[in-house]
């Protein structure tokens, strides 16, 4: 009997190698050229993370006034995400990439260090990773991201890319708080040089994107760059004249401003307050403590399942429902770079959906995240470098990203009340209050509110009752605190 040939695209798509079969490079239609782009745009375009977690974790002063300082959280930044990165390509082999969360970062900033030493907030931190790690392997956590009807997880993603267009927008400082509205176009118009490289980088990124040009969105901020290096070098002065977001885009002067070793006195922090956490915690109280973990666990639950849901929906990597093969794992990586956090003293470690910049590029494995963990290692030491390209370079592609992600808002059924409703609060609620957590946590109040009143209460999933409930108690936190305290 005569086997029929296989097809090009079959021949294609068969593992040529060990590293092939392992990351399934073939079978998900990339190459190990494509992997490594993507991971590169990837970490370009989440970078800024070392420059700007320093600047929120390490100014910010505990309950004793106590701060931790730029050059150890710049240090230990990178040096989490490198392994949380590598972690997580190896481990869920998908194309997510894991650092300290903005947002999250935040919290522990000024929500939680204000009632605690930085030691006890680590501490804290590595408590909640272990929670989290728990619950995946008990299986409570997939069968949460299970339990959300499809057209919720397309409106997560959707929600995800107008978070990162409008993240885009604001740390270019394209968009801007208004004087009379919350916000507005620029500082009342478009004004000045960086944000003329914004929109340079924006149109050229767009022009590489809609030709189909094979790394357009690395070419689009490596081109931006040496374009705001350019116009820093004629026309800047000391970056003070020019108004840059963050980052500076000047060519480094010496070796002395290429490599530094990285500042490691951080790691191991939590330690320094003994093993005996009754005592630490006893002029804190253990309602607080107990408050405290809720918020970042929640925070991190679902900050990470939504950016997994937008990504993996970017790259095609999601079923017709909304699910994902293997999520398991990628929350296993998700749990242990959290603890890795704590144990660094880098704030909260989750998804980032910048990861989406690499998909954008085609990475569809867990090479690129690899290859984005070997950046951050090699930032860790070149932190001159990593600080080269200025926010207004790196964000253009977060605005195309957040297009690529929107187009999937076709794919909701805004005829079904209860999936409408749900959908559109989880759409706009996580660009308005800029957190994903929020927008799911919207989207699932309003979806169980609409079944509730329409009939079909039993229709609902019962863990996502219990999670709803626990909505109600996160965003009800201020009042009942209050009441306790």
């Amino acid at each position: 009997m005569n086997t029929p040939n296989p097809s090009p695209t079959e021949q294609s798509r068969r593992p040529s190698g060990p590293l092939d079969r392992f990351f399934r490079i073939s079978e998900r239609g990339s190459t190990l050229g494509t992997e490594i782009r993507g991971g590169m745009a990837t970490f370009f375009a989440m970078a800024y993370i070392v420059v700007l977690n320093p600047l929120i974790l390490g100014t910010a002063e505990d309950v004793n006034g106590q701060t931790l300082g730029l050059p150890g959280v710049a240090a230990m930044t990178a040096l989490v995400a490198a392994l949380s990165c590598v972690l997580m390509g190896v481990v869920s082999r998908y194309p997510f990439a894991i650092a300290a969360g903005m947002g999250l970062n935040a919290i522990v900033a000024y929500g939680v260090a204000p009632f605690m030493p930085w030691a006890d907030v680590f501490l804290l931190i590595v408590i909640e990773g272990v929670v989290l790690l728990i619950l995946v392997l008990s299986g409570f956590r997939t069968a949460v991201f299970a339990a959300i009807p499809s057209g919720l997880k397309m409106a997560i993603a959707v929600g995800v890319g107008l978070f990162l267009a409008m993240i885009g927008l604001v740390n270019a400082g394209f968009v801007q708080a208004g004087e009379g509205t919350p916000v507005q176009l620029g500082d009342g118009g478009l004004n000045g040089w960086p944000i003329l490289i914004f929109v340079i980088g924006l149109l050229i990124s767009i022009a590489l994107y809609v030709r189909n040009v094979r790394g357009a969105l690395l070419i689009g901020i490596v081109a931006t760059t040496i374009i705001a290096i350019l116009v820093e070098t004629l026309f800047g002065d000391g970056g003070e004249g020019l108004g840059w977001g963050l980052t500076v885009p000047t060519l480094p002067t010496g070796v002395g401003d290429l490599v530094a070793l990285p500042d490691v006195s951080l790691l191991g922090l939590f330690l320094e307050g003994g093993p005996n956490l009754l005592e630490r915690w006893s002029d804190v109280g253990l309602a607080t403590i107990l408050m405290l973990i809720f918020t970042l666990l929640l925070a991190d639950f679902f900050d990470t399942m939504g950016t997994m849901v937008g990504v993996a929906h970017q790259g095609g990597l999601a079923d017709e429902e909304g699910n994902i093969e293997g999520t398991r794992e990628v929350l296993v990586a998700d749990s242990i770079g959290t603890i890795l956090g704590g144990l660094g003293s880098a704030s909260v470690a989750t998804l980032y959906a910048e990861s989406a910049a690499g998909v954008g590029e085609g990475a569809r494995t867990g090479i690129a995240p690899i290859i984005t963990g070997t950046m951050f290692l090699v930032a860790a030491f070149f932190t001159p470098l990593v600080t080269l390209v200025p926010f207004e370079a790196a964000t253009p592609v977060l605005v195309i990203v957040g297009f690529m992600m929107l187009t999937q808002i076709t794919n909701i059924d805004f005829k079904d009340p209860a999936i409408g409703v749900g959908a559109f609060l989880a759409i706009i609620m996580m660009p308005f209050t800029y957190s994903i957590a929020n927008g799911i946590g919207f989207g699932l109040l309003g979806y169980a509110f609409v079944m509730l009143v329409t009939g079909r209460a039993r229709q609902v999933h019962p863990l996502l009752w219990l999670i709803s409930v626990i909505f109600l108690i996160h965003f009800a936190e201020a009042p009942i605190y209050a009441l306790i305290s």
